[in-house]
């Protein structure tokens, strides 16, 4: 019996790659005869063309599944639930701005085969702009620094994970997945497929500063405590300064009573200093209990308004859409 491996593709708005990405998906497992493939596309609610572009694939290729969202749930809730819905005994996630080449799944099956559970691609170069490359940089190297376990640098989700690790992540229940830090808080040896990063060739990219930031500050909250320890600890250090200022002051002016003149400037100074260091703990504080406040609601990873070519598929695919992970 062949085994089955799940491709899985968020898009939104991409009616100009998806069906490239479907072929040269189709032609890399052409070269793997022993596997059979299902390649399920969901789309995050497109307002071009993806949706009808889709349907004609699917109509022409029953290996190819489509999950249309009600809405557009973002960037990590969407291609999450597809994930768990895939029937693949490896998932792979595969983007669909073809900056990453499908043609490395070759790569992901090979390692596979040697026994990895979890194959990586990393990008250890990209044609992208040169001052975002060096930013992610130096922000996956401060995530390693903060995080009490091995994180990947320039890992974007980009792989192959065994059933079995795609079963652990289904026991997260996250309705607000970091699928990134998952990985990386499951552990597992892992193969790494390094690559160079294409620029985009179609279409625009769907990040913006507040989708960056987000995600930037999701992998913080999720894999270190270390944000409040400092201040917490910075806190404690000016409380320190401020006693030993004062103390200070108090001596001088009563050696120096006549001609000592404290001044405005140095409480000025010193308030807005102290006030700034509140707002920033706060803002700090905050985004973990933001992080609190999307744990504690507990809704599904997305609402489906349609799924197309899925009749037929095992009866837990369906059961798993049911629920929020």
């Amino acid at each position: 019996m062949k085994g089955l491996v799940s491709v899985v593709t968020p898009c939104y708005n991409e009616a100009l790659n998806v069906e490239e990405v479907a072929a040269r998906t189709r032609a890399t497992f052409e070269r793997f005869p022993q596997y059979d493939y299902e390649h399920i596309f969901i789309d995050n609610a497109s307002t071009d063309e993806t949706v009808e572009v889709l349907r004609r694939m699917a109509a022409a290729d029953s290996r190819i599944k489509v999950i249309i969202n009600s809405r557009n749930f973002g960037h990590l809730r969407s291609p999450m639930h597809a994930m768990l819905q895939a029937l693949g005994d490896a998932v792979i996630l595969l983007f669909s701005d073809l900056q990453d080449p499908p043609e490395l799944l070759s790569r992901f099956l090979e390692e596979w085969q040697n026994g990895y559970r979890v194959v990586l691609g990393i990008k250890n170069s990209s044609e992208e702009n040169r001052l975002f490359y060096w930013v992610r940089t130096r922000y996956y190297r401060l995530l390693n620094r903060l995080a009490n376990l091995e994180t990947y640098e320039h890992f974007t989700g980009f792989g192959l994970f065994d059933r079995s690790v795609i079963e652990m992540v289904r026991a997260y229940d996250d309705p607000y997945p970091y699928f990134r830090g998952m990985v990386a808080e499951i552990g597992l040896p892992a193969a790494k497929v390094f690559y160079n990063q294409k620029a985009r060739q179609r279409g625009f990219t769907k990040n913006n500063f507040y989708t960056l930031y987000d995600l930037a500050m999701l992998g913080i909250t999720n894999v270190s405590k270390v944000p409040l320890r400092l201040f917490t600890f910075f806190g404690l250090g000016c409380s320190a300064v401020s006693v030993l200022v004062a103390f200070a002051y108090l001596v001088y002016k009563l050696l120096f009573w006549n001609s000592f003149s404290v001044g405005v400037a140095p409480v000025v100074i010193g308030i807005f200093f102290l006030g700034s260091v509140q707002l920033a703990f706060i803002g700090m504080l905050s985004e973990y209990v933001a992080a609190i406040h999307t744990q504690v609601m507990k809704r599904p990873l997305v609402t489906e308004r349609e799924r197309i070519n899925f009749e037929g598929r095992r009866a837990e695919a369906s059961a798993g859409s049911e629920s929020p992970g």
